[in-house]
């Protein structure tokens, strides 16, 4: 077992949730193998079925996560359709 800072564990896990980040980069920059990271997130829901609080925060990792999703694919979109308006705009010319 680890002897683990609690705020350290759950930055990790909110990483995992959140930015969808997988067990094995969470062990490479952490130096935990990715079987305790996982153990970690599983007990961290299991957790969250009992305490309203972290149920809360868990749901908020969650849509946070698939926000900073949508405006990244909304980024990409939104630069592909700049470069298309400028080529067709220098195509009309």
């Amino acid at each position: 077992m680890y002897d683990i800072d609690p705020e350290l564990r759950e930055k990790i896990v909110q990483l995992h949730v959140q930015e969808g980040r997988t067990f094995k980069s969470l062990s490479d920059e952490f130096g935990y193998p990715a079987s305790t990271i996982s153990r970690w997130v599983r007990q961290y829901c299991q957790a969250a079925a009992n305490n309203k609080e972290r149920a809360q925060a868990l749901a908020n990792m969650e849509k946070l996560g698939k926000l900073q999703k949508e405006i990244e694919e909304l980024r990409k979109e939104n630069d592909f359709l700049k470069k298309a308006a400028a080529f067709f705009a220098k195509e009309s010319k």
